[in-house]
């Protein structure tokens, strides 16, 4: 029930500026208005009343103004009981808006006297005016005092709540310090966020080979991540140089609004331009335009990998800044920020190279594969012909071949599958593997490859091939059977495994490793095949695929001892790191693009993706013996890979382009070197020959470099069908 107060006792009261005209008054409340203290609340109102005659009050102290308690009135235990309560609210108003130091109306309107309690004597009277009666309170309504009628509930409602949590949200700057040190920031960067949205748009663009949506969904994230830290680095670079224009609240709070509304929409016509650019690849390189583009499974996938490394970057941005306060305690600030970013940087690389990466997943790789490496697969046996490793015969126990080396062995063609290709007596062909296990260092391997060789009596035969392996000892079947078929088994293949793990983490950790061993295997061979007569020594060929191809090239010191050693070289999808490919692209002829380069006119060495059509050029140029032929798919991931793909635009990428690249490709820094990292995992997908896929094209090479006397283009042909029939496209992505 509100109070009335008696126009008499009001005019009573003492004045701290002393009696006016008509009487002393006093001015002031019980406890001071904190919208008064802050300068924002109402000003005081001053009210006239007609004289009349007053009693005068008993003289007494002069109180501080707005600090004075009325006459009449008596503190009693509430009032005693809210004001601590009172001051920790005005204190809690003060500190919860640390992002602008400007009070808000409506947070004012909320510290005004309510409609029960009697209005203090600053509002009853001014200093030295006469005093007047106070009205009858209102009732209490919600009506704003403005006069303006409260929304309805509904859509105009939810539209203004929308508007007030942004206002709030934007009230306080998502840039400026949080106050706990286990906070980094309350709301994400919009800057950092246009910038991850427009690489996650990058990202959809077409590339080397088709991929899958779960491949494109990594792919988003990481990229986006990338995007969203370069984004977050221009806005902290504009806050330090421009830290007077940073935008308002309202702007902010606009801009925040439009970015989350045209989000969806914008993230929704991405993946359906990215959808179309898919099939236009696919319908590129022989695949049918079909795909399984789930657009809404690939924004959850990249919107999870995205909050992933956001969580990990923010969590070291964390440490770094609870270090760097734990060392401001003994030194000074920049001396502590300095150590804190060099200590944690040397944490974080060495934490990344030890424990994640040699402890964690080299670790679980390297079981994975020894595992494997331990096994066999099914359908491969051991085999009695005393020409093959792993026999009861060999040198070489069948256990240590390995996975890859039984299957190598276990697999090796009979003289009765080659005579019904060629319609003419055949003899057993002869492999020699050598397993990681059964050799401890590599010239004791080499040394035991070519006992091995001696006894199988690979120096009598016609062809001795020496082939590199992948990391996982791994041999093309396709590349050793079409030499096999083609000179009608009077060959020997002698590889030596250097490692098991897959050719990713071979890559990383026994890349050079993969030289030394195929080196060390080069000498041992070419050491023995010197000793022989040279009118009975057997045709000196070496090839390799992948991998294998950088292994047999650092083999040898440069094409002229690849020349002067061998009788001819097949590589196949060499990798951009490969010492003599790299040098043979960057000096070829000009005017050759570097997907089909021509090297010194032809003259030994030749390029070719179709090699009906490739190898005949330059065309009226002679190809003298030996031959080098590399084939490798304009877009083959596995060639065109690099790190500078990070910061560099390739060359593989000028006009003219590859026939199977699309020309919606296009280089973009950090997306186009993710986007090629993920090909190399799916670049088996596509037909032959594209990708890192060539099929039976071996055929057509080795009829090239060595052909056997009487060999034809048809021959080349049903040996190519005959080669696809037995060995159908490896299992992977085809959409």
């Amino acid at each position: 029930m509100s109070e009335q107060a008696t126009p008499g006792a009001e005019s009573e009261r003492p004045s701290p500026v002393g009696p006016g005209p008509s009487g002393p008054t006093l001015s002031g409340s019980g406890r001071s208005d904190p919208a008064r203290r802050r300068g924002t609340g109402p000003a005081p109102t001053r009210t006239t009343t007609p004289p009349e005659t007053t009693t005068p009050a008993p003289a007494r102290a002069t109180p501080a103004p707005g600090n004075e308690t009325p006459a009449d009135a008596t503190p009693s235990a509430d009032d005693d009981a809210a004001a601590p309560a009172k001051a920790r609210g005005d204190r809690d108003n003060t500190s919860t808006d640390t992002g602008n130091p400007r009070t808000d109306t409506a947070a004012n309107e909320k510290h005004e006297r309510p409609a029960d309690q009697a209005p203090s004597g600053a509002e009853r009277t001014a200093p030295g005016a006469a005093t007047a009666p106070v009205p009858q309170a209102e009732p209490e309504t919600n009506q704003p005092e403005d006069g303006r009628k409260e929304s309805a509930p509904g859509a105009r409602g939810a539209a203004e709540a929308t508007g007030r949590w942004l206002l709030r949200l934007a009230r306080r700057p998502y840039w400026e310090r949080p106050r706990s040190s286990w906070l980094v920031r309350r709301w994400p960067d919009l800057t950092a966020s246009l910038v991850a949205t427009f690489f996650f748009w990058l990202s959809l663009t077409p590339s080397l080979v088709p991929r899958p949506w779960y491949y494109q969904g990594v792919i988003g994230g990481i990229t986006a991540a990338i995007g969203y830290g370069l984004g977050a680095l221009i806005s902290w670079i504009y806050r330090l140089t421009l830290r007077r224009r940073v935008p308002g609240e309202r702007f902010r709070a606009r801009a925040w609004l439009t970015y989350l509304l045209l989000l969806p929409w914008a993230v929704a016509l991405m993946l359906g331009q990215s959808a179309d650019m898919q099939r236009e690849l696919r319908q590129l390189q022989g695949m049918p335009p079909t795909l399984t583009w789930h657009s809404m499974m690939i924004a959850l996938m990249s919107l999870t990998v995205l909050a992933l490394l956001l969580v990990v970057a923010r969590t070291i941005r964390l440490f770094t800044g609870l270090l760097t306060r734990l060392l401001n305690r003994f030194v000074p600030w920049p001396v502590a920020v300095a150590l804190g970013l060099a200590m944690s940087t040397v944490i974080v690389v060495i934490g990344t190279r030890d424990v994640v990466w040699d402890r964690g997943i080299l670790e679980v790789a390297d079981r994975i594969a020894a595992a494997k490496d331990r096994s066999t697969d099914p359908g491969v046996m051991r085999p009695y012909s005393p020409l093959v490793s792993g026999s009861p015969d060999s040198l070489i126990h069948w256990d240590d071949l390995g996975n890859k080396g039984r299957t190598f062995a276990g697999t090796t063609l009979s003289s009765d599958e080659i005579s019904e290709f060629t319609g003419e007596p055949a003899l057993d062909p002869a492999r020699v593997y050598v397993g990681r296990a059964a050799y401890d260092d590599y010239a004791d391997g080499a040394e035991l490859a070519v006992r091995e060789l001696e006894r199988v009596g690979a120096f009598d035969r016609e062809v001795l091939a020496i082939t590199g392996t992948t990391g996982t000892g791994w041999v093309n079947p396709t590349t050793v059977e079409a030499l096999e078929f083609m000179n009608g088994g009077d060959t020997t293949v002698v590889t030596m495994q250097y490692s098991y793990l897959p050719s990713w983490a071979s890559f990383m950790v026994d890349r050079n490793e993969a030289g030394i061993a195929t080196r060390a295997l080069v000498d041992a061979v070419y050491a023995r095949w010197e000793q022989e007569p040279a009118e009975d020594r057997p045709t000196l060929l070496v090839f390799g695929e992948s991998l294998a191809v950088s292994a047999i090239e650092s083999a040898f010191d440069g094409l002229d001892d690849l020349l002067a050693r061998t009788d001819g070289a097949l590589l196949i999808g060499p990798p951009d790191f490969s010492p003599i490919h790299s040098e043979l692209t960057e000096h070829r002829d000009a005017g050759s693009p570097i997907w089909r380069p021509v090297y010194d006119q032809g003259r030994h060495v030749r390029f070719a993706q179709f090699p009906d059509l490739d190898l005949p050029r330059p065309h009226g140029e002679p190809w003298e013996y030996p031959r080098v032929v590399y084939l490798q798919n304009a877009s083959d991931p596995v060639v065109w890979w690099s790190p500078n793909l990070l910061f560099e635009r390739p060359e593989w990428l000028n006009e003219p382009l590859g026939p199977d690249v699309t020309t919606a490709i296009d280089w973009f820094p950090f997306v186009t070197f993710w986007q090629t990292t993920v090909d190399m995992a799916v670049s088996y997908g596509s037909p032959a020959p594209h990708g890192h896929r060539y099929g039976s094209n071996p055929v057509d090479a080795w009829a090239a470099i060595a052909p056997p006397d009487g060999w034809t283009a048809t021959d080349s042909e049903r040996l190519g069908w005959l080669l696809e029939i037995r060995h159908p496209p490896r299992h992977g992505w085809a959409g």
